[in-house]
C-alpha cells in the first residue's frame, strides 16, 4: 500500500546537478522521499552522459550495473544477456538492465518476457532506457525517473504520464543543460585568467536554462565587458571534449570539470548566452550570485521558477 503522499504524487521536478556526487546524493534523497518497497519496476529514462548511472548509484546503493554512461563492461552485459536467455532467476533481490545495450544482443520481446518474469517472482527491476521497452513489455513501470536539464519524478497512472512522453522532455531539455555547463566552465577559467578570482571564492548552484556562482563577498566584475568576453571565446567555435573525471578540454585548454560528460561538443554550439548585467544578492545564502543564461531571457529573475516550471510557457 503506498503511503498518502505517494498515492497522490504527480510529478516532481528537481534540479539536475553539476558533478557526480551532487547526482548520487540527490538519487539517495528520491529513493528516500519517493520510492516505496511496493515498487518492482523502476523506468530510468534519459540520453547518454545525461548522468543517469550516478542517480542509480544513489537511488539504488550496491545495485551492480551493466554499463557505467558509455562505458560498457563487456562481462556484465554477456552476463545479462545469458541470464535472460535461460531464464535464470537469482537471488538477488534487484536487477539492472540497460535496454540499449541489451537490444544488440536480444529481441526486444525476450526481455520483456525476462522483466515480467522478474516481477512475478517479486524482484526489483530498474531499467534504464525504459521508453524503449514499455510497448513490448505491455504496461507502465510503477515510478519513473526522467533526467535532461531537470529531475523527473513521477508514479504514472492510467492517465499517465508514459514514459516517451517523459523522453520527448528530457530529451529536448538536455541541450540547455549541456550548454550552460559549458559556458559556465568558460566563465570559471575566465574569472581565474582576467579578474585573478579563484574557484575556492565561489560555488555553483543552478537555474533553469543557465548557471550561478554564489560568492560570498561581491566582487567587482564589469558584467558587460566580461559578457563579451566570454562571447568571444565561443564564437571561435571551439571543440570541447572529455579529457577525463575532472577535466575537460576546450580548444587546447585543459580545464577543471566535475561533470565532463554533459558538455556540448563544440562553443559554437553555445546559443543565446548572456549574463544578468548585476550580481544578485541572495538573502538566504548571503551570497552574491553571477548569473549566466543560454535562452537570452535575463528578464524577471525573482520570478523565473514560476515561468519555467510551473506554468511552463517557456
Amino acid at each position: 500500500m503506498l503511503n498518502p503522499a505517494q498515492e497522490y504524487h504527480i510529478a516532481t521536478q528537481y534540479f539536475a546537478p553539476r558533478g557526480k556526487e551532487r547526482l548520487i546524493f540527490l538519487g539517495n534523497h528520491i529513493s528516500q522521499r519517493h520510492l516505496s518497497y511496493h515498487d518492482h519496476l523502476i523506468g530510468i529514462i534519459g540520453d547518454a552522459g545525461s548522468g543517469k548511472s550516478s542517480l542509480i548509484k544513489g537511488m539504488f546503493p550496491g545495485l551492480e550495473l551493466a554499463n557505467d554512461d558509455d562505458i560498457i563492461n563487456p562481462r556484465k552485459i554477456m552476463q545479462a544477456r545469458d541470464m535472460i536467455a535461460m531464464g535464470e532467476i537469482k537471488e538477488t533481490s534487484s536487477f539492472h538492465l540497460d535496454i540499449r545495450f541489451l537490444s544488440g544482443f536480444l529481441q526486444m520481446w525476450e526481455i520483456a518476457e525476462f522483466v515480467r518474469t522478474l516481477i512475478e517472482h517479486k524482484k526489483r527491476v530498474v531499467v534504464e532506457h525504459f521508453n524503449l521497452l514499455h510497448q513490448a513489455l505491455g504496461r507502465n513501470a510503477d515510478l519513473i525517473v526522467g533526467i535532461g536539464e531537470e529531475i523527473i519524478v513521477t508514479r504514472p497512472t492510467m492517465f499517465g504520464p508514459i514514459p516517451e512522453s517523459i523522453y520527448d522532455i528530457v530529451h529536448q531539455s538536455l541541450k540547455y543543460r549541456r550548454m550552460a555547463h559549458t559556458a559556465e566552465e568558460i566563465t570559471r577559467y575566465l574569472l581565474e585568467d582576467n579578474y585573478g578570482i579563484d574557484p575556492s571564492s565561489y560555488y555553483f548552484s543552478d537555474i533553469r536554462n543557465g548557471f550561478v556562482m554564489k560568492f560570498s563577498h561581491k566582487v567587482e566584475i564589469d558584467l558587460e565587458v566580461f559578457e563579451t568576453c566570454i562571447k568571444e571565446v565561443i564564437a571561435k567555435s571551439l571543440p570541447v571534449a572529455y579529457y577525463d573525471e575532472e577535466h575537460i578540454k576546450i580548444g587546447d585548454r585543459i580545464v577543471d570539470c566535475d561533470g565532463p560528460r554533459l558538455q556540448v561538443n563544440n562553443t559554437s554550439e553555445i546559443q543565446n548566452f548572456g549574463l544578468v548585467k548585476e550580481l544578485i544578492y541572495d538573502d538566504h545564502t548571503k551570497t552574491h550570485c553571477l548569473i549566466g543564461i543560454v535562452d537570452n531571457n535575463c528578464t524577471d529573475i525573482p520570478n523565473r521558477n514560476t515561468h519555467y516550471f510551473l506554468a511552463r510557457n517557456i
